[in-house]
């Protein structure tokens, strides 16, 4: 099937538009929805599209163009009107972070995708399997931060949302013949709880950096602020850390402790542009860290040895039964549920059931299971 066959989007770049556009979507039971984003070329990521479609049209929303997009936060808080994503995750964390939205009422595509036990679950691949659709991911890295947008991006962004809802169709109407709706709704309802950890971007630790565990005490000291200083930079520049000086590259200077640009060059980590841009600024933070002690590493308590075992057991139990029915282990029993049952070790159906009151299907089908799993190991 052609891409090109595919009515023009209706552009949303104004308030008034956005104003009709949430008059019209509020009347449709079904909404297909994505975001695009500017993660590649940003400091702070931002929601740079967000794509609606419905049966009849397909809407493309222009947030850097308004300032107000607090009323489209009716239409995902609306439980009678249901949202399909596909991976809805990053989405929804993004959006809550931005706007403050809250969810209720989501379908995720993917996640149905894996509860049925599909090899692939990527948007492209579940659209060539299931409608013959060859999408062409030339913009999947593209920057979508950018103005104009250029209309071929704007039919890549279309194609998000468009086959949505008949993807939607086919993918329940499976689930339920398979008996798996109830599973998949519990799955939907976690997806409109995730969590966001931070509200401002944390500055990455000098301790994320692979490799690090190797360096003395002095060359850490120097690694910390080398980071620090890499932070300030992309943030003055609003660009990724790994688009201002890499991870590899740090932590080469950190070993050489270089004392003067030269020296810098020679360690063959920075480009002459680079080393003109930022050199004396890595040089100052090479020189700051041979006079200071590095951070204290934050460490996170380790599970005894009984939470380990309690751990161990359900992973191997998961797997088999996983196994068994063709689908990925957490699709059994998700990770953030595994480490609290093992964690906190109910020993009765009472407690177990308050540990799982959120999937009520599992709680069903594996509780006993999960009940003799945690009982033998204690």
């Amino acid at each position: 099937m052609f891409l090109n066959t595919l009515p023009d989007p209706i552009l949303i770049n104004n308030q008034d538009k956005l104003n009709d556009l949430v008059d019209t979507l509020s009347t449709s039971s079904l909404v297909a929805v994505d975001t695009e984003a500017n993660s590649l070329y940003a400091y702070q990521e931002r929601v740079c599209l967000i794509q609606f479609s419905i049966p009849e049209n397909d809407y493309l929303v222009d947030p850097l163009m308004m300032d107000d997009l607090s009323s489209i936060g009716f239409i995902f808080r609306n439980p009678k009107i249901e949202k399909i994503f596909h991976a809805a995750e990053y989405d929804i964390i993004m959006m809550k972070r931005e706007y403050n939205f809250t969810f209720k009422n989501i379908f995720d595509t993917m996640v149905a995708a894996r509860i049925l036990g599909r090899d692939s679950v990527g948007l492209s691949s579940i659209l060539h399997s299931q409608f013959g659709i060859n999408v062409n991911k030339k913009y999947q890295r593209a920057n979508w931060g950018k103005r104009p947008l250029p209309s071929e991006m704007l039919t890549y962004a279309q194609v998000d949302t468009h086959y949505l809802i008949p993807l939607r169709n086919q993918l329940k109407s499976e689930l339920i013949t398979k008996r798996l709706w109830e599973l998949a709704k519990e799955d939907f309802r976690r997806g409109t709880q995730v969590e966001i950890n931070e509200q401002v971007k944390k500055p990455k630790s000098c301790w994320r950096i692979n490799g690090v565990q190797n360096l003395s005490q002095q060359q850490i000291a120097i690694l910390h602020e080398l980071c620090q200083f890499r932070e300030s930079v992309a943030e003055d520049v609003d660009r990724p850390l790994f688009k201002v000086i890499s991870d590899k590259a740090l932590l080469q200077i950190a070993v050489d402790m270089p004392e003067s640009l030269k020296e810098l060059e020679r360690t063959r980590v920075v480009s002459r542009k680079q080393a003109r841009w930022i050199g004396e600024g890595l040089i100052s933070a090479v020189q700051r860290g041979m006079d200071k002690q590095p951070p204290k590493q934050s460490h996170s308590k380790k599970p005894n040895e009984e939470i380990l075992e309690r751990i161990k057991r359900l992973r191997q139990w998961r797997k088999t039964k996983a196994k068994r029915i063709n689908v990925e282990s957490d699709v059994v029993l998700p990770k953030d549920l595994l480490l609290i049952l093992a964690s906190k070790n109910p020993q009765t159906h009472k407690e177990l059931a308050r540990i799982l009151q959120t999937v009520p299907w599992r709680l069903e089908k594996y509780g006993d299971e999960i009940i003799d799993i945690l009982q033998r190991v204690s």
